[in-house]
């Protein structure tokens, strides 16, 4: 889509974002029977205080003044942990993801050496989306009733800037350079 835009999300936006990720989280939520994802459970509140967080970079993507997607990401000495990479269900399969996926590598400090990404064992749609990007599967954790898929990929010697689609200029429908 070439009218997606991604920048920092900023407070202002936080009920918008909220709205989101709970609209997309649906689904995660139905495929696993629990609708207490922390993604559907998180407060404005708590939101409002993660996006303060220094440590922590969330990118939106939009089309127009439309908040269509986002994705959190937790940093940590050389390592980066992306969560909550969520795309609103009219939109999803276009490539939003892919785009929010792939430009969070321009955000990371120049001494990142790992990006981590975490997502249900069961969401083979997230999983082959992280696999086409470079992220490779390390371990699966059980938490409550879930076991979630950890997944890793090292970044090259350029560092996060590196110009590299991850292999996902090849996805069908997917122009990541747009």
């Amino acid at each position: 889509m070439d009218d997606v835009t991604i920048d920092l999300i900023t407070e202002d936006v936080a009920g918008e974002l909220l709205t989101v990720r709970r609209a997309a989280f649906v689904t995660e939520a139905q495929l696993y029977g629990d609708p207490n994802l922390p993604a559907l459970t998180q407060s404005l509140t708590e939101l409002v205080a993660d996006i303060r967080r220094a440590d922590v970079v969330t990118l939106g993507a939009w089309i127009g003044h439309r908040l269509v997607g986002s994705v959190r990401v937790e940093l940590e000495a050389e390592k980066a942990t992306l969560g909550r990479l969520a795309v609103v269900p009219d939109l999803q399969g276009r490539g939003i993801g892919t785009r929010l996926l792939m430009a969070v590598l321009q955000y990371l400090p120049e001494q990142t050496q790992e990006v981590w990404v975490f997502t249900g064992q069961d969401s083979k749609h997230n999983l082959a989306m992280y696999n086409k990007a470079g992220y490779e599967h390390q371990y699966d954790q059980h938490t409550g009733d879930l076991t979630y898929a950890y997944l890793r990929r090292i970044l090259g010697e350029d560092g996060p800037d590196a110009d590299d689609d991850g292999g996902l200029a090849d996805l069908p429908g997917r122009d990541v350079n747009a």
